[in-house]
């Protein structure tokens, strides 16, 4: 499915990838309905695109209810949706399991799997109704290996990989394309925005990660999922990192695991 002149409904579209892939959407002729939890942010990105292409909500995705009326406000606006990527997200403290409260697994939960699933399945209905339609949903690295002190946004993300690819499948004799995307590590401000560290927490713990930990750009990213999207692809893996451990884990799955322990075992602490 090509971008151009289409409508996409693009959550986090507020800062990091999800501003990056309104802005790309945009330059390829497509329309976009930015839904994001800040304010700031949205007219932030409102401002960086500078197009009557582009419209912004404030909704916290894992409330129904405003998902919902967006949507009303969104499809009074377009008039359609041909295209729903979901890339809003949030990351746990660096904390094991057992340092974290059920407050903190629910928020977690709540944002990355039940948003998305709000999201979803609210345009699902529209979307099969469309000539084309497309789905995108953003898991992580994260979703397909372990990474200790990220073990609650690792199950919610493991669970948007099954959802998609079984959505995948749902939909395989329609006219909607479904896409699971799978990033590693991305030059984003998901730590800060996500409210676990502070700017000057954040420069702490990437001194103790090192200088030889590499990162994607968002500009990278955006390029690949909507590549990704176009050629109705499966899986797309995002960045060399994400590529290795995709791989290994397949292969031999407990050295990945442990080659990702080896890594994050100094933020632990």
């Amino acid at each position: 499915m090509r971008v151009k002149g289409k409508t996409f409904v693009v959550t986090g579209a507020g800062n990091g990838i999800g501003r990056e892939l309104t802005l790309q959407l945009l330059s390829l002729g497509a329309r976009v309905a930015g839904l994001d939890l800040s304010e700031k942010g949205l007219q932030e990105t409102s401002s960086l695109a500078n197009s009557e292409s582009f419209a912004s909500y404030q909704v916290d995705i894992s409330n129904l209810t405003e998902v919902t009326s967006s949507q009303k406000a969104i499809l009074t606006k377009f008039g359609s949706v041909d295209g729903v990527i979901n890339v809003a997200g949030i990351i746990q403290p660096f904390v094991r399991v057992n340092d974290l409260s059920f407050e903190q697994i629910k928020k977690v939960m709540d944002v990355n799997f039940y948003g998305l699933l709000n999201v979803t399945k609210s345009y699902l209905p529209h979307l099969l109704g469309r000539p084309e339609a497309h789905i995108a949903n953003v898991s992580s690295m994260g979703g397909f290996v372990p990474v200790p002190g990220q073990s609650i946004y690792g199950a919610s993300k493991a669970a948007v990989k099954l959802l998609t690819e079984g959505l995948y499948s749902e939909l395989k004799d329609t006219r909607v394309g479904v896409t699971a995307i799978f990033p590693g590590g991305i030059a984003t401000d998901i730590v800060i925005n996500s409210g676990v560290m502070t700017e000057d927490q954040m420069k702490q713990m990437a001194a103790k990660a090192g200088p030889e930990r590499k990162t994607t750009s968002v500009a990278d990213a955006a390029k690949a999922i909507i590549s990704g999207v176009e050629k109705k692809r499966f899986h797309v893996l995002i960045g060399p990192d994400a590529k290795t451990m995709y791989l290994l884990s397949r292969i031999m799955p407990e050295r990945a695991a442990n080659l990702i322990y080896k890594n994050m075992k100094e933020l632990l602490g």
